[in-house]
């Protein structure tokens, strides 16, 4: 029984560094993903509103990446196709406006679930890595009390070092959920503020096209036939 309560010690203190790595390439791999977020949607959003007109802000929407730029794609293509309609159907019975907002909605969605991947697991850890240890820590103490009482003596020095062997779950614990939770929460901030950039872009959008009365120059043509295929692509990412 001695050894059983040792290894769950020991694999607890693994399961918990395996959680740290976990952890950090997490908040790397987010932080990256983030920041070029952010770069892509400010340098879009300025090069889309220095268009000459439309035809060339609809190229430029093409050409981009990012999710300002895909927002951008979704709205001229959900257009072009409510133009290049031949007949009436449910999803064209909505006015151009909400079929518009509509779809920039759902893109807007795509974009911040893409951007929240991961913190569901960083949330995951934060909260129960601290349990963890724990559960590691009574194991471990039971593993010193028995090693202790097969001594036959109690004192200090006897007592301190296996005890204190077994806090160290406790103390790893801890140390593995405070990244997580302050990644979580600083992620979690950091995707509402692109949210309501997105969201301002998406109004700046609809208002444009709406001095235009929601139709496209003669280049919405060539967006149609693009249209399917990208918003099988945001269905996808909506799944």
């Amino acid at each position: 029984m001695s050894d059983l309560n040792s290894l769950i010690h020991d694999a607890t203190i693994w399961l918990l560094v395996l959680l740290s790595v976990i952890t950090w390439g997490l908040i790397v791999v987010k932080a990256v993903k983030a920041q070029k977020a952010k770069r892509q949607i400010t340098a879009f959003v300025e090069q889309f509103w220095k268009a000459k007109d439309i035809n060339n802000a609809i190229q430029q929407s093409e050409q981009a990446q990012g999710p300002a730029a895909r927002i951008a794609q979704a709205g001229f293509q959900t257009l072009a196709a409510a133009d290049n309609k031949t007949h009436q159907d449910l999803q064209q019975s909505w006015s151009r406006q909400d079929l518009l907002e509509r779809h920039l909605r759902k893109q807007i969605l795509a974009e911040r679930r893409q951007l929240e991947q991961g913190s569901a697991v960083l949330a995951s850890i934060g909260n129960n890595a601290p349990f963890i240890g724990l559960f590691g820590t009574v194991f471990g103490i039971i593993h010193a009390l028995q090693a202790i009482a097969a001594s036959g003596s109690a004192s200090m020095d006897i007592v301190a070092g296996p005890i204190g062997d077994a806090l160290i779950a406790t103390g790893i614990g801890i140390a593995v959920a405070v990244p997580a939770v302050l990644a979580y929460n600083y992620f979690v901030r950091l995707v509402k503020g692109i949210g309501a950039d997105l969201d301002d872009f998406a109004t700046d959008f609809v208002s444009l096209n709406q001095k235009r009365g929601f139709q496209l120059p003669v280049l919405n043509t060539i967006i149609a036939q693009q249209s399917t295929a990208v918003r099988n692509e945001n269905q996808e990412a909506l799944a």
